[in-house]
C-alpha cells in the first residue's frame, strides 16, 4: 500500500502517501537494455554495409525516447502527500513536482473525510473537508486503496486523539 501511517509523538501522528510505481529503477534499467539488445540484432546484419548507418540513428532514438519517457514519469511519481494529525490540528501538505506547494489545515473536531463513490475525478473519489474547504487526499491511489484510506482516515480522525 503506497502509503504509511507513522507515530510521531504520542499526541501526533502522521500519513505520507505517495503514488504506487510499478517499474523499479533496476527494472528500467533491464527494460531499456532488453530494448536496446533486441533492437540490435537486424543492426547487427547489416554490419559492413551502408544501410546500418541508416538503422543504428533509428535504435538510438527509439533507446533515448524511452528512457526519456521513463525519467518523466519518475519525476511525475513523486509527488506526496504529508497528513499531520496532532492533538487538535489537521494538517495537509501536498508537494507535486513543478508545481507550488499546497498547504491545508483546520481544527481535527470538525475535519471529516467524505467519499464521492461516483462523480469525482476517479472512482471513489476521498476529500477531506473543515475549514471552509474541500481538499483531495491521495486521489494518485487506486480504487481499492482509496477505500481503505477513507476507512483509516474515519478511524483516525474520531479516534482518542480527536476527543
Amino acid at each position: 500500500m503506497p502509503y504509511q501511517w507513522n507515530h510521531t509523538s504520542d499526541t501526533e501522528q502522521e500519513l505520507r502517501l505517495w503514488p504506487h510505481n510499478s517499474l523499479p529503477p533496476r527494472g528500467a534499467m533491464i527494460v531499456i537494455l532488453s530494448v536496446f539488445t533486441f533492437g540490435l540484432i537486424p543492426v547487427l546484419a547489416m554490419l559492413g554495409s551502408v544501410v546500418l548507418w541508416g538503422l543504428l540513428p533509428f535504435l538510438l532514438l527509439t533507446v533515448l525516447g524511452l528512457w526519456l519517457a521513463i525519467q518523466t514519469n519518475y519525476r511525475a511519481r513523486s509527488a506526496v502527500e504529508v497528513l499531520t494529525l496532532s492533538g487538535s490540528q489537521a494538517r495537509l501538505v501536498h508537494q507535486s513536482p513543478g508545481k507550488q506547494r499546497q498547504e491545508w489545515s483546520c481544527n481535527r473536531y470538525w475535519a471529516r473525510p467524505e467519499m464521492h463513490e461516483t462523480g469525482g475525478p476517479v472512482p471513489h473519489y476521498v476529500t477531506l473537508i473543515g475549514a471552509g474547504r474541500e481538499v483531495e487526499i491521495g486521489a494518485f491511489l487506486s480504487e481499492d486503496e482509496r477505500i481503505t484510506l477513507y476507512d483509516d482516515l474515519i478511524a483516525k480522525l474520531r479516534g482518542p486523539a480527536a476527543q
